[in-house]
């Protein structure tokens, strides 16, 4: 499977919810043409947001693939996949698990949750992981966590640093115990990158939850966050109960975990790249 070759969709809508033409009951459109906010409701023209993808009425920031996210970063024509077709070597005996394996293989165009290689930012030499919730939202699996831990130890042979952009619902349930490990290993490298001496960024993007949150995602020496990303461990409900009280309305929103001291800084999708060439360059990466 060639990266990055996803299978176009269609979505159905309502003329009248966007031209005010109410003479034709619904339209079949490509997915990628019109989108809807869920933040404002409105119907837009996926167009009118750009490369970032964010909406013009109200600022919300649609989830990006890991294809759009390099573009958006990665200096043109520079990124270089690594590990790209590591496969599993253990079966697992979860009902359709292969199943669903193949269907987000087949949707994204990515052959697991994470497209990892090197790339140059600004001119700058990086190893880059990109997380994408298209794929079992974003789960950490036994492929996940393989290929973060080899690029970081690429990256500190390299004397390279590594940036990554988490996006994940947590560790994969289809592969129990063997995904929770992952969150263990990974750290390990991370600590070795960093007695090298070398540089680590985490960029948390919508949603970074569960043992991804737990590990690898709050272990960079900075962590940056796209506004109104959802960060947390545990879900709403399991804390509530747990707790037996209610949590504020923006609990777990980047702007909440940034004013209790988690994050360093909230930044702007049209403004990571240059947020990020200035700290690779300011940490001496030339």
């Amino acid at each position: 499977m060639s990266l990055f070759k996803a299978k176009k969709k269609y979505i159905r809508i309502k003329p009248s919810d966007y031209m005010g033409d109410d003479t034709v009951s619904h339209l079949d459109v490509p997915e990628d043409m019109f989108k809807k906010c869920p933040h404002c409701k409105n119907i837009i023209y996926a167009k009118d947001m750009g490369d970032e993808k964010v909406c013009p009425c109200c600022g919300y920031n649609f989830r990006l693939s890991s294809k759009e996210r390099l573009d958006n970063i990665c200096d043109e024509g520079t990124f270089v996949p690594f590990n790209e077709e590591i496969e599993p070597k253990k079966t697992f005996d979860f009902p359709d698990y292969e199943k669903k394996l193949e269907k987000a293989k087949e949707n994204t165009g990515i052959n697991e949750a994470v497209v990892t290689g090197f790339s140059k930012i600004g001119g700058i030499d990086t190893a880059i992981a990109v997380m994408d919730a298209g794929f079992i939202m974003g789960s950490m699996g036994i492929v996940v966590g393989e290929k973060i831990t080899l690029l970081f130890e690429e990256a500190t042979k390299r004397k390279l640093p590594v940036i990554i952009f988490a996006a994940s619902g947590g560790a994969r349930m289809q592969e129990g115990i063997f995904s929770l490990m992952q969150m263990a290993k990974i750290s390990f490298a991370v600590r070795k990158h960093s007695e090298a001496g070398l540089l680590y960024v985490s960029v948390l993007t919508d949603p970074t939850t569960g043992g991804v949150t737990a590990s690898f995602a709050m272990d960079g020496d900075i962590i940056l966050a796209e506004p109104g990303t959802l960060v947390g461990f545990a879900g709403r409900r399991v804390i509530e109960q747990t707790m037996k009280s209610k949590l504020p309305k923006d609990f777990q929103s980047a702007e909440f975990v940034l004013e209790h001291g988690f994050i360093d800084k909230i930044v702007k999708r049209d403004e990571l790249k240059d947020t990020l060439w200035k700290i690779l360059k300011l940490h001496g990466t030339l």
